[in-house]
């Protein structure tokens, strides 16, 4: 496993993934890496958009299917 928390925010549109993302992160320790794991089209804007905006590290991006797994690293 290279993440420490999964959140599935399957179903979910556009501004909850990310929305509940910040909330996790915000629970989570400096360092630690969340593994968001959605199916919004939209995510792939708004979640790159929301690493850059608040500081944390987007490592990477994994699409199958119309699913998206996103793992950020939560910085300080």
């Amino acid at each position: 496993m290279d993440f420490d928390v999964e959140l599935l925010t399957l179903g979910l549109e556009c501004p909850l993934p990310v929305l509940k993302a910040r909330k996790r992160l915000g629970e989570m320790p400096v360092g630690a890496v969340l593994c968001l794991v959605c199916d919004d089209p939209l995510s792939a804007i708004d979640v790159p958009f929301f690493c850059s905006e608040s500081g944390h590290e987007l490592l990477s991006t994994v699409t199958t299917g119309p699913e998206m797994r996103y793992r950020i690293r939560k910085r300080g």
